[in-house]
Protein backbone atom coordinates (compact mmCIF):
# COMPACT_ATOMS: atom_id res chain seq x y z
CA UNK A 1 0.00 0.00 0.00
CA UNK A 2 2.85 2.25 1.18
CA UNK A 3 4.71 1.79 -2.52
CA UNK A 4 1.99 2.19 -4.37
CA UNK A 5 1.04 5.26 -2.36
CA UNK A 6 4.31 6.59 -3.14
CA UNK A 7 4.41 5.91 -6.85
CA UNK A 8 0.95 7.88 -7.41
CA UNK A 9 2.47 11.27 -5.30
CA UNK A 10 5.57 10.82 -7.79
CA UNK A 11 3.56 10.62 -10.88
CA UNK A 12 1.10 13.62 -9.93
CA UNK A 13 4.26 15.16 -9.37
CA UNK A 14 5.53 14.54 -12.44
CA UNK A 15 2.24 15.50 -13.92
CA UNK A 16 2.50 18.98 -12.29
CA UNK A 17 6.19 19.52 -13.61
CA UNK A 18 6.10 19.07 -17.24
CA UNK A 19 2.52 21.12 -17.00
CA UNK A 20 4.40 23.27 -15.62
CA UNK A 21 7.61 23.37 -17.99
CA UNK A 22 4.97 23.38 -21.04
CA UNK A 23 3.71 26.55 -19.58
CA UNK A 24 7.19 28.05 -19.22
CA UNK A 25 7.70 27.56 -22.35
CA UNK A 26 4.71 29.64 -23.55
CA UNK A 27 5.44 32.21 -20.58
CA UNK A 28 8.59 33.22 -20.85
CA UNK A 29 8.19 34.15 -24.35
CA UNK A 30 4.96 35.57 -24.50
CA UNK A 31 3.51 35.89 -21.12
CA UNK A 32 5.49 37.26 -18.72
CA UNK A 33 5.74 40.68 -20.47
CA UNK A 34 2.03 40.77 -20.32
CA UNK A 35 1.61 40.31 -16.87
CA UNK A 36 4.75 42.71 -16.39
CA UNK A 37 5.53 45.82 -18.22
CA UNK A 38 8.70 45.92 -16.56
CA UNK A 39 9.53 42.66 -18.57
CA UNK A 40 9.51 43.81 -21.94
CA UNK A 41 12.70 44.87 -21.59
CA UNK A 42 13.86 41.75 -19.72
CA UNK A 43 16.85 39.96 -21.83
CA UNK A 44 16.94 36.52 -22.32
CA UNK A 45 19.10 35.62 -19.30
CA UNK A 46 15.99 37.12 -17.44
CA UNK A 47 13.91 35.01 -18.55
CA UNK A 48 16.34 31.90 -18.32
CA UNK A 49 16.58 32.51 -14.46
CA UNK A 50 12.98 33.03 -13.68
CA UNK A 51 12.14 29.44 -15.48
CA UNK A 52 12.49 27.62 -12.52
CA UNK A 53 10.26 29.39 -10.70
CA UNK A 54 7.67 29.64 -13.39
CA UNK A 55 7.69 25.79 -13.39
CA UNK A 56 6.70 25.74 -9.96
CA UNK A 57 4.15 28.75 -9.45
CA UNK A 58 2.49 28.10 -13.04
CA UNK A 59 -0.93 27.85 -11.52
CA UNK A 60 -0.52 31.23 -10.23
CA UNK A 61 0.96 32.64 -13.15
CA UNK A 62 -1.64 31.17 -15.76
CA UNK A 63 -4.05 32.66 -13.88
CA UNK A 64 -2.59 36.23 -13.89
CA UNK A 65 -2.29 35.77 -17.42
CA UNK A 66 -6.05 34.77 -18.29
CA UNK A 67 -7.02 37.68 -16.32
CA UNK A 68 -4.62 40.01 -17.61
CA UNK A 69 -3.48 41.62 -14.63
CA UNK A 70 -0.27 44.02 -14.81
CA UNK A 71 0.70 44.57 -11.52
CA UNK A 72 0.62 42.25 -8.39
CA UNK A 73 -2.66 42.56 -5.89
CA UNK A 74 -1.95 45.14 -3.07
CA UNK A 75 -0.65 44.05 0.08
CA UNK A 76 -3.18 44.21 2.70
CA UNK A 77 -2.40 44.05 6.40
CA UNK A 78 -2.70 46.38 9.52
CA UNK A 79 0.48 48.22 8.66
CA UNK A 80 -0.60 49.46 5.73
CA UNK A 81 -4.16 50.33 6.67
CA UNK A 82 -2.88 52.24 9.10
CA UNK A 83 -0.86 53.68 7.12
CA UNK A 84 -3.18 54.34 4.67
CA UNK A 85 -5.64 56.37 7.38
CA UNK A 86 -2.92 58.59 8.47
CA UNK A 87 -2.86 57.71 12.03
CA UNK A 88 -0.05 57.42 14.61
CA UNK A 89 -0.23 56.44 17.78
CA UNK A 90 3.29 57.90 19.04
Amino acid sequence: MTEAFAHIVVWIAGVYLAAGAAFAAAFVTTGVQRIDPVARDGTWGFRVVIVPGVILLWPLLARRWAVGSMHPPRESNAHRRRARAGTDTA
